[in-house]
């Protein structure tokens, strides 16, 4: 049994009565490697990735998959051997990017409040562009540029001010958020681009938001880019970039998607009269669907008023539910006749917030018995913390029938080790 035609798509599918990540066996994984742990699909990866390949193949944009989204080495790795670029957001990044092999030429660098460090790293690492998102940063990155004697690529990320319909912690598009610069100052920031000797302003970069399902507001923020682009033709600015960001949504309960060549077909005619080289940065989109988090039942209790699982998985690995209110679909690792129960799933965290799912119909499962938190691969372990002293869980990647351990679960050495007992008060007790 198929767990829904996205997850088919993704390769995660019941056999059996056992969930498999392509041929393995979930449960084999968990025996080994123990919960609670991520789970991806090297061949969900790839299939993603070409699909929105294939997806804007009219205009042959340079893909980089957005790292905030899965730093994971061994799924950049994955990736940039298909051809994919790497949407960075800071000087770590920028790092790993390089450690995954990834060439500097389809490495661009986004983020908001980039330091001298990591703008320096990234000008002698030789990447594509900057993104950049305001005059300051403008001006920080050409006196660095001048000091190291370079001449830097950079492109304006400018505000569209267009409302995507998705949660307000990731809009990105509109003028109340802290990201992009607003349409009269890129004007005149273009206008005015021989102030930035060391720079070359070569393109426009917009990003509205993230998991977005309607194509409307990519139409909206693309069609207003391109008048604002062919305002600066009109003037004698001629760019080369246009990188259109990301923020295609997956399916996480019941969202009414568009296949995103849907969404391609709807802004290529747009691509084109711009006449730009196309960049795109997907990040949930390829990595979202392609990932699971497993965790195992420790307790059932019934209070009176509510059911709970209790589980060895919590907001310090999946910060997603707690803070954004996110659904993830939980579903039984091994299907059973077992009647269903609404109950809670939660972890141990001392925290009401603490919690996986919220008023779900799973059957009486037993301790130890093995749950699968779906769509889990974005914004997954890259937001994971140490809160109450929790070792980070590890990370597994599945191709074919063989899977290997991509990050091994920390250690409570992993977490002291940074740690010391000062000098001043270990006399005090002398």
């Amino acid at each position: 049994m198929v767990v829904d035609k996205d997850m088919h798509k993704d390769n995660f599918i019941f056999k059996n009565k056992e969930l498999y990540c392509e041929g393995v066996r979930v449960a084999d994984i968990a025996k080994e490697v123990g919960t609670p742990f991520y789970l991806y699909s090297y061949k969900a990866l790839v299939d993603r990735f070409n699909e929105i390949k294939s997806a804007f193949k009219e205009v042959y944009p340079v893909i980089c998959f957005s790292m905030k989204s899965n730093n994971n080495i061994a799924v950049l790795k994955a990736l940039v051997d298909k051809g994919a670029g790497l949407d960075i957001v800071s000087g770590g990044e920028l790092k790993k990017a390089l450690m995954a092999e990834c060439p500097a030429e389809r490495i661009v660098f986004a983020s908001v409040g980039k330091t001298s460090d990591e703008i320096i790293s990234a000008i002698k690492a030789g990447i594509l562009f900057f993104n950049v998102e305001s005059i300051a940063e403008l001006e920080e990155i050409n006196i660095l540029a001048e000091r190291l004697g370079k001449k830097v690529q950079v492109v304006l990320r400018i505000n569209p001010d267009v409302e995507a319909a998705t949660h307000d912690a990731i809009k990105t598009g509109t003028l109340e958020k802290k990201f992009g610069i607003d349409l009269m100052n890129a004007y005149k920031i273009f206008m005015s681009k021989d102030t930035y000797p060391s720079l070359k302003l070569s393109g426009i970069h917009i990003h509205i938001g993230s998991q977005i399902t309607s194509i409307r507001p990519f139409v909206s923020a693309i069609k207003k880019t391109v008048a604002f682009i062919d305002r600066l033709k009109k003037d004698g600015i001629c760019l080369e970039y246009f990188d259109i960001g990301g923020g295609f949504g997956i399916r996480y309960k019941d969202e009414k998607l568009q296949p995103v060549s849907k969404f391609a077909a709807a802004i290529i005619p747009y691509l084109k009269k711009a006449g730009l080289k196309i960049v795109i940065e997907p990040g949930r989109f390829i990595a979202g669907n392609a990932g699971i988090f497993v965790t195992s039942v420790l307790y059932f209790k019934d209070n009176g008023v509510k059911k709970f699982f209790i589980v060895d998985g919590s907001m310090s690995e999946l910060i997603r539910p707690s803070l954004y209110s996110a659904y993830h679909k939980i579903i039984p690792v091994k299907e059973t006749t077992v009647k269903k129960i609404k109950v809670d799933v939660v972890g141990p965290v001392c925290e009401s917030g603490d919690f996986l799912g919220k008023d779900r119909l799973l059957p009486e499962l037993d301790k130890g018995q093995l749950l699968a938190v779906m769509s889990a691969g974005a914004y997954g372990y890259v937001m994971a913390s140490n809160y109450n002293m929790r070792p980070r869980p590890a990370e597994v990647m599945v191709k074919g029938n063989r899977f290997d351990i991509v990050r091994r679960r920390e250690s409570f050495k992993d977490l002291i080790k940074t740690e010391k007992i000062p000098e001043f008060l270990k006399d005090e007790n002398s």
